[in-house]
């Protein structure tokens, strides 16, 4: 109880639940470990808390308490280069999460939590600094030819542009998340942030962690493709820079093999939380 009785000398006004209560962290960034393994991320002492909600979730934490207004749900990599069929005819996982996605969408935006699109987007710049090792892991045969920045030609008689170049029709969200995209940032509920690598927190610093700074922002919810990839890698660096990381299953889908996706869950068990959007919008409600 010694990080309990630090927290309450520093603020004078916590008072502990009865039971097996304790305290992790310091004055600034802390969780309580409540009874029947639910842990309360409000983080109340020194941030406003008007309206904690208790959202289920499904790995040994069982629940975690929420301050709305401090959390976001960041949508990673569904793009029409990564979804549509005619891109990638294997992705029926990321296609089937789309629907559930949208549900999420709606009910974060009617509790006034931010949407953040976190996608890859590339300029000419970044075409100058990005690694070798990436240039080939997206190359279809191993060449500058078919990699990032090159020309994709037509799908169907649309221009697809680039490869992952801002801008590009191939980096636009798949289908209907394109639109739910564009009424979000117009009408402000939702955030786009492009990203140069596989996590969209790499580094000192991005776009998507200066807002998440800005905001206050602490507790992020996941989804999107591939998830072992840049879902994982985004949601690793979350965890290790301090934030409260939650995997979305059914808003979250990979084309690689079952393992990649058992150890994302397994380790997002143990780095945060698991849950699936049927659970959530049911609490959020």
């Amino acid at each position: 109880m010694a990080q309990a009785q630090t927290l309450i000398q520093a603020y004078g006004n916590l008072t502990l639940p009865s039971g097996n209560t304790t305290i992790l962290g310091n004055i600034y960034n802390y969780w309580i470990s409540l009874p029947n393994k639910t842990v309360d991320l409000t983080r109340s002492l020194y941030l406003p808390t008007t309206s904690p909600v208790t959202i289920p979730m499904n790995g040994s934490r069982k629940a975690a308490v929420i301050e709305p207004s401090r959390s976001a749900l960041v949508i990673i990599d569904m793009q029409n280069f990564f979804l549509h069929p005619d891109l990638n005819s294997k992705a029926t996982g990321g296609r089937t999460a789309v629907q559930p996605t949208l549900n999420m969408i709606d009910g974060f935006r009617k509790n006034g939590m931010p949407v953040l699109w976190t996608n890859w987007g590339l300029d000419e710049y970044d075409l100058l600094t990005i690694p070798p090792s990436f240039l080939a892991g997206f190359s279809s045969d191993n060449s500058p030819l078919t990699t990032f920045g090159s020309e994709m030609g037509l799908v169907n008689g649309t221009d697809a542009g680039r490869l992952l170049m801002r801008g590009s029709w191939n980096a636009r969200p798949y289908g209907p998340l394109y639109d739910a995209q564009v009424e979000g940032v117009a009408n402000g509920t939702d955030f786009y942030f492009n990203k140069n690598r596989l996590s969209g927190l790499w580094g000192p610093k991005t776009p998507l962690e200066i807002y998440l700074q800005e905001n206050q922002i602490t507790t992020l919810f996941f989804g999107g493709v591939n998830a072992d990839q840049c879902v994982w890698g985004t949601l690793l660096d979350a965890y290790y820079k301090g934030y409260d990381v939650v995997y979305v299953d059914d808003i979250s889908a990979t084309t690689s093999p079952r393992a990649a996706t058992d150890m994302v869950r397994y380790n997002a068990n143990l780095d945060g939380f698991i849950t699936n959007s049927s659970m959530v919008l049911s609490a959020l409600a």
